[in-house]
């Protein structure tokens, strides 16, 4: 079980993580197409990429990795808007949610198989061992 350290650090990065997709969601207008939550999910993959990459690679710091992994990246990104959203793009046009629902998910994969590429290489060039690859 994860100690009281680890829940605060948590709870903060989940609140700084929602803080920030709210202020995207708020300053990001885009018409039918939910951008906003596109560039939330996408940008979340990336960074819990980076995040893993690196502490595959580097010593683990537990309250780090909650902070910034469980914390910031799950408050930041949404499943259940993604959700809400692509059901209702369903309702409207059933191609738009198909095309929605697959540029989230072959992008979110992409990119945190990018992140944690890029965040090993970040951590080996930081250890002065060269270019492994993932």
């Amino acid at each position: 079980m994860a100690d009281m350290k680890q829940y605060i650090a948590i709870f903060i990065g989940g609140a700084l993580g929602a803080l920030l997709r709210f202020e995207m969601s708020a300053h990001i207008h885009s018409g039918s197409f939910p951008a906003a939550t596109f560039l939330e999910n996408a940008a979340g993959s990336l960074l819990l990429g980076l995040i893993t990459g690196y502490f595959i690679i580097r010593a683990k710091r537990p309250l780090l990795t909650a902070f910034l992994g469980t914390g910031f990246c799950g408050g930041f990104t949404t499943m259940s808007t993604f959700a809400k959203e692509t059901i209702f793009l369903l309702q409207s046009s059933p191609a738009a949610a198909f095309c929605y629902a697959a540029a989230t998910l072959i992008s979110g994969i992409a990119l945190a198989y990018a992140g944690i590429f890029w965040g090993r290489r970040i951590a080996l060039h930081a250890a002065g061992r060269g270019h492994d690859t993932p």
